[in-house]
């Protein structure tokens, strides 16, 4: 049964100039543990004071998510973390030649020895608590160094080892560089040494990528996916949580866990205090996702939303919706003369077009046209001057 791991409020902090406060955390913690997450990641509490002390208030907000803390392969690190009563410790060290020897002036075998030594502190000090160790730039890192290091840190109480892709490098349509390959490798390999920790997929989007790729590493037995809400993270960020709940619930046996209902509310939430506003045509979230506007569509889902929609609005909350514009026709306009309750004035079909012209006529002019606020207007200014009209035709005969 795969699992999520959201961490907006750790990766999701890491997006240049995103903040959130202890108070916008703590919502946005609840509304995750409403969807259904099942490991909230709340931060780093060695960065700063703040931090150390939000990540309390959740872990001590009585979720039925895990909560969890990220941590540096340091010890004093890793006590602040749990200091702060956390059931989940998220560790990383990357074991790459390039990162052995550049970032950390270190062999293979010292870090190794560094990796034991934290995980065996953490797990000496709660028995029950979740480890994870991640293996930073995993997947451009050697698959001998992987395999070393995830032995050693298994052996001394991590039950979680994340495969990162932390500069979105993989692809999957290059086996040899798919996140698939390392997902299928790291297990069989720490099989049969009879090891099964969880494997963990961390996917990037630097190449637009991620959600493709944590789906193949579903696909070849990941347990656990990070994501984030809007895809928020180091520079490109990361999966975008609804996009992957969407794509699981036609795949897994345990959508039903999941409550996508709170997922607009949510990421209006993150988007108010991120000060990052929702694109438009974002999948599923977006304002456009579920409106219809060229004119044979509109026609086509008057009489079954089905045929220019795959997903239906109703789990998320949301209905489908039309616009209005250059693009329309007389089917857009009828149905939104019945939206503002002016229905009576379909069989007027030349009131119809006449409506249809103003609309066109406004989009020509880069004005967006709102059904509800200005729709009532346009109706009322062809109205009067549909009955001018008649009436000079009138006087006239």
């Amino acid at each position: 049964m795969i699992q999520i791991l959201d961490s907006t409020l750790r990766e999701g902090e890491q997006t240049p100039g995103v903040y959130f406060s202890p108070e916008t955390k703590l919502a946005i913690a609840q509304f995750l543990d409403q969807i259904g997450v099942d490991i909230i990641e709340a931060g780093n509490p060695a960065i700063d004071k703040e931090i150390a002390a939000s990540v309390t208030q959740i872990s001590q907000a009585g979720l039925k998510a895990k909560i969890g803390a990220h941590s540096r392969c340091r010890i004093d690190d890793v006590r602040k973390a749990l200091d702060c009563g956390v059931t989940f410790l998220g560790v990383f060290f990357g074991v790459s030649q390039q990162r052995l020897q550049q970032d950390y002036n270190i062999s293979l075998e010292l870090a190794i020895k560094k990796i034991v030594e934290v995980i065996s502190y953490a797990r000496n000090q709660n028995n029950n608590l979740l480890i994870r160790y991640t293996l930073e730039d995993t997947v451009r890192s050697s698959i001998e160094n992987v395999v070393a290091a995830a032995i050693a840190a298994v052996e001394a109480g991590a039950n979680i080892i994340s495969i990162a892709d932390t500069t979105g490098y993989t692809t999957p349509f290059q086996p040899n560089r798919s996140i698939s390959y390392y997902v299928s490798t790291l297990k069989a390999e720490l099989a049969k040494r009879e090891l099964y920790p969880q494997i963990e997929v961390h996917c990037h989007n630097d190449r637009g990528l991620a959600l493709a790729n944590a789906l193949d590493a579903y696909r070849a037995g990941a347990d656990i996916i990070d994501v984030t809400v809007m895809g928020l993270g180091e520079r490109s960020g990361i999966v975008d949580l609804a996009e992957l709940l969407i794509n699981l619930i036609d795949i897994t046996e345990n959508q039903s866990c999941w409550d996508l209902s709170f997922l607009k509310d949510l990421y209006e939430l993150v988007s108010q205090h991120s000060y990052i506003a929702i694109p438009p045509h974002h999948p599923v979230i977006g304002k456009n996702a579920f409106t219809h506007y060229a004119g044979v569509h509109v026609k086509a889902i008057a009489k079954d939303e089905s045929l220019y929609q795959s997903v239906n609005p109703q789990i998320l909350g949301r209905e489908s919706s039309l616009a209005l514009g250059m693009q329309s026709g007389c089917a857009a306009v009828e149905m939104a003369l019945k939206q503002i309750g002016r229905g009576e004035l379909i069989e007027n079909k030349n009131l119809v077009f006449d409506i249809l012209k103003e609309i066109k006529s406004i989009a020509k002019r880069g004005i967006p046209i709102d059904i509800e606020k200005d729709l009532p207007a346009v109706v009322e200014r062809c109205t009067l001057s549909h009955l001018i009209r008649n009436w000079i035709c009138g006087c006239t005969q």
